[in-house]
């Protein structure tokens, strides 16, 4: 029985390609969580004033692609040290979280979050909240598989927001 797992990581375009095309994933969702507003649109999210966050949804298949490895991935797509967003955007829509939808995701999430914060390569704390899920709402169509559909500009946009660097910078190339 497929289930769902919700992050958000920042601008949501660069949270896809990694789940994308894993074994036991189903589908990815770009979309809206975490606020108040109901059904936002992209500018009213980016407005600061809807409380909800770029996240991704995502359906798996739990007993091909463990929600622990999920996990593991997540943390290494984002800058968990930063509050204020992620790389040049800024702003809690583009902050990390961890929505989980059952005690089991929490736990695991919890887990994995005091691992990296004693095992991982950052010298700062582990800022990214752990709260349980809230309504999804899915963005506007072009911003699904945004990676696919306009690979150029996602290449530029991942690499000048500082996202590539850092990625290789602390897990490697991915």
């Amino acid at each position: 029985m497929n289930k769902k797992a919700t992050f958000a990581g920042g601008c949501f375009w660069c949270m896809v390609s990694p789940f994308d095309e894993q074994p036991g994933i189903e589908s990815i969702v770009s979309g809206y969580t975490g606020g108040e507003t109901e059904n936002p649109t992209y500018e009213e999210v980016c407005s600061e004033r809807t409380g909800h966050r770029e996240a991704v949804q995502i359906t798996y298949d739990p007993d091909v692609f463990a929600y622990e490895k999920l996990l593991e991935l997540f943390w290494q797509q984002i800058d968990p040290t930063d509050s204020g967003g992620q790389f040049h955007d800024r702003g809690k829509s583009y902050s990390t979280a961890i929505f989980y939808h059952d005690e089991e995701q929490r736990d695991a999430a919890e887990k994995s979050k005091h691992d990296l914060d004693v095992n991982g390569p950052f010298k700062k704390p582990i800022v990214t909240e752990i709260i349980p899920a809230k309504p999804f709402y899915k963005a506007e169509k072009y911003h699904q598989d945004y990676y696919k559909t306009n690979p150029l500009h996602y290449k530029m946009y991942k690499k000048g927001s500082g996202r590539a660097s850092f990625i290789n910078q602390y897990w490697g190339n991915q």
